[in-house]
């Protein structure tokens, strides 16, 4: 299995509109193609990196996590790029780990 993880913003860049319903719209599609997700919406993470231009640039995101039974690198490249124009952002962060799932 493997676990993979997206970090989505939550406000527009210059931080005046929500994008609730941009997340919900998200989380249907993940729901619909993989049968669940957890999304961590409670408390958003704090972002900041710098920018080409050198300045310093700080997100609020929030984390959303999906089970697999293989990572589709094609099928996520393309579904990146979907993320990338809905959300307004030059890159959207995902990333997948292989994981042991235990069950009782």
């Amino acid at each position: 299995m493997v676990l993979i993880q997206l970090l989505l913003p939550v406000r527009s860049t210059d931080g005046a509109a929500s994008h609730r319903g941009l997340l919900q719209q998200t989380h249907d599609e993940i729901v619909q193609r993989f049968g669940g997700l957890t999304a961590y919406l409670q408390s958003p993470a704090a972002g900041v990196w710098t920018s080409p231009e050198g300045r310093l640039e700080e997100d609020r995101v929030v984390m959303v996590e999906v089970l697999a039974d293989r990572f589709d690198t094609e099928w996520w490249r393309g579904y990146a790029s979907v993320l990338k124009e809905r959300f307004h952002q030059a890159s959207i962060h995902i990333r997948s780990t292989e994981v042991q799932v235990l069950d009782e």
